[in-house]
Formats: C-alpha cells, sequence, structure tokens
C-alpha cells in the first residue's frame, strides 16, 4: 500500500516540510524545503505568508495525511506556544481545506520511531533520515530534517 506523508515542522520564521511516499523497498523523498515568511511583517502577513506557501506544498504533493510537530513550549514562555498556535492553526487550515488529514507527533515519539529512544540527539534522528531516504547528506537547515522525520515517524507507525 503506498502512502504520502507530509511532515510539517512549524515555525513563523521558518517553517520546514518534507514529503514521502511509502511502498516500495523504502520510503521515497518526494519534495522538501522550507516556507520563510517575512520576520519583519506584522503577525497576520507572517500567516497569510506561511498559509500560501503550505497551501503550494498541499497541492504539489497530494498527501494522504499531513503530520505536524505537537505543541510543546516550556512553562516560562508562553508566548511562545501561543505564536506557534497561531501558526499551526494556519497549516492545518491549509491542510483541511485540501481534505487532507492532520495528525501530531511529540518529539520524543518521533526520535523513538526513528532510533528506539525517546532521548535521541538530534544528530541520531537526521542520521536515520539520510538512512532511511537514502540520501548522500542531512537535508538542510534543521527544520527540513526535522519535518522528514516526522513524516517517516508516521510511516513507520502506520505500516
Amino acid at each position: 500500500m503506498s502512502l504520502r506523508v507530509l511532515g510539517i515542522d512549524p515555525g513563523l520564521r521558518i517553517t520546514g516540510y518534507g514529503a514521502i511516499e511509502t511502498g516500495g523497498k523504502r520510503p521515497r523523498l518526494l519534495e522538501a524545503g522550507i516556507v520563510a515568511p517575512d520576520s519583519k511583517g506584522r503577525l497576520e502577513e507572517r500567516l497569510a505568508a506561511l498559509y500560501r506557501g503550505i497551501n503550494e506544498v498541499v497541492a504539489s504533493t497530494k498527501p494522504d495525511m499531513v503530520v505536524i510537530e505537537e505543541l510543546f513550549s516550556a512553562y516560562k514562555n508562553p508566548l511562545t506556544a501561543v505564536m506557534m498556535g497561531h501558526a499551526r492553526g494556519v497549516l492545518c487550515l491549509a491542510a483541511a481545506q485540501h481534505g487532507v488529514p492532520v495528525h501530531t507527533l511529540g518529539h520524543s515519539l518521533v526520535k523513538r520511531a526513528l532510533t528506539g529512544s525517546g532521548a535521541a540527539k538530534k544528530e541520531q534522528v537526521r542520521s536515520m533520515v539520510i538512512h532511511l531516504l537514502g540520501l548522500s547528506r542531512v537535508p538542510e537547515p534543521p527544520d527540513v530534517s526535522d519535518a522528514l522525520a516526522l513524516a517517516l515517524a508516521y510511516s513507520n507507525r502506520v505500516l
């Protein structure tokens, strides 16, 4: 069974995305990149740019599932959580308007799904992204490899 999964690492400055297709010997990279709204723009302008960018990605990759990193913020930074909530809402809206379901995964679950340990270092996760997708180098910036890790972790859980 073939499955297209779009992983998204949300952010208001840089949102990484990575689309994979499963069903063969190994998952196949379809497309990966970033959406980077103007960080000096007003919140509503940044959200609109994020929406337009992800809307284009969903339209071009035609995923069966969108996987977004679960919201996490330390108690000492509640404003960060609120701002990330805005970004995640726009990402969910873009997926919903294309009729694509959204699933969320926490970072420790992603680490465990790819490395066997929820306490794995980012370098270990990135190494598994390279290995599982048969890439020659780590996708950059880190937001892209994080998004691909989300997509891979979801597909590992489903298949």
